[in-house]
């Protein structure tokens, strides 16, 4: 193990400790009131709204891997090389996501609903450009899979993180378990995470400036869990 490779070991055991923090009470008390509202929500309209969830994220996935380049060999590039790479990806998609949220909340209502498709479509899209610098083969379905529990593992409650990062920690394990994503839980985990600030970006004159500070935040959010969990991956190759 280099310098770099033992600097990046404490970054992801900081980073772990980090996401293992209980939220704030405010979000905590905000969760459980989203829970209520979600069990008066007839099971059909669960139903539904998953679906269509489903069949939104499975059509970007499709989307994402034809457009995204093959995998970077792993010998091709050192790890601080690929993180770097990555870094130089989260600014463009960064960039792209402030943009798309603020004129989506300078819209209004109907453009504002419109932001939730599109802030999808980018996030999972950087999903696939850091598993293939990383060096992950986008074109496997586990590697799909994959990319969707770090999705739900930057965007969810502390139950659902904690469940989640156990998957991911032990992955080689438990993807043979793993049929399928819980798309109940997915679309109800990352529409509650976003539900208050994607409210708030509906409101007229205040939109533009909490949709593009939203999706900076998110895409920040989402970078830094991409880059442990594969930065992990790699590290335990290394040590086994």
């Amino acid at each position: 193990m280099n310098e770099y490779e033992a600097k990046v070991n404490d970054d992801i055991q900081s980073w772990r400790i980090k996401i293992m923090k209980p939220f704030s009470l405010m979000n905590r008390l905000s969760k459980k009131a989203q829970n209520k509202v979600n069990q008066w929500i007839p099971d059909k309209v669960h139903a539904v709204v998953t679906e269509s969830i489903k069949n939104m994220v499975k059509a970007i996935l499709i989307g994402s891997n034809i457009t995204t380049r093959q995998k970077i060999e792993p010998a091709m590039f050192s790890l601080y090389e690929k993180d770097n790479l990555v870094k130089e990806k989260l600014l463009i998609y960064r960039r792209t996501a402030t943009v798309e949220g603020a004129g989506t909340g300078a819209g209004g209502l109907l453009m504002g609903l419109a932001d939730f498709p599109l802030l999808l479509s980018i996030k999972v899209k950087f999903l696939f450009e850091a598993a293939a610098i990383y060096g992950f083969d986008t074109s496997k379905y586990e590697e799909r899979l994959f990319i969707l529990h770090i999705f739900q593992l930057a965007f969810s409650s502390d139950e659902k993180r904690r469940e989640t990062l156990f998957i991911i920690e032990n992955w080689e394990e438990q993807k043979g378990k793993l049929m399928d994503m819980d798309w109940l839980a997915f679309q109800q985990e990352y529409r509650d995470y976003i539900d208050l600030v994607k409210m708030l970006q509906l409101i007229p004159g205040l939109g533009a400036v909490v949709g593009a500070y939203a999706n900076y935040n998110l895409m920040d959010d989402l970078a830094e869990t991409a880059m442990n969990v594969y930065r992990m991956r790699i590290m335990n190759t290394l040590t086994t």
